[in-house]
């Protein structure tokens, strides 16, 4: 998959696993790559920014094998941008979707 693509869906795949369920950072990714190929190394530094721009939140919990992980939450700010970005999502892809058939506009 084209490397512009992946960095233009990331932020909004990582929005939508979180709205489902916390996970830490190791977790995301192997949820993630279960349909996109993406590496630990550009998940991290878009947590950070979610997380300065006030739409996720941290917290440890206890792993069965050793160290606690750092676990991140979606916060209400996160849960509305997950939405707007998602309907924006879907009318972006019904307008290219359009275009790639051949279709005057994306009502038809």
């Amino acid at each position: 998959m084209n490397i512009q693509f992946k960095k233009g869906v990331l932020e909004i795949c990582v929005l939508s696993v979180l709205a489902r369920k916390d996970c830490y950072g190791y977790e995301l990714v192997n949820e993630i790559s279960k349909r996109i190929d993406i590496s630990e190394g550009t998940i991290y530094p878009l947590l950070h920014r979610l997380k300065d721009e006030g739409h996720v939140t941290t917290y440890l919990q206890e792993s069965a094998g050793g160290a606690p992980r750092k676990y991140y939450r979606l916060t209400e700010s996160g849960r509305k941008e997950e939405h707007e970005q998602k309907e924006e999502w879907m009318r972006f892809c019904a307008s290219v979707n359009a275009l790639l058939e051949g279709k005057n506009n994306a009502a038809e």
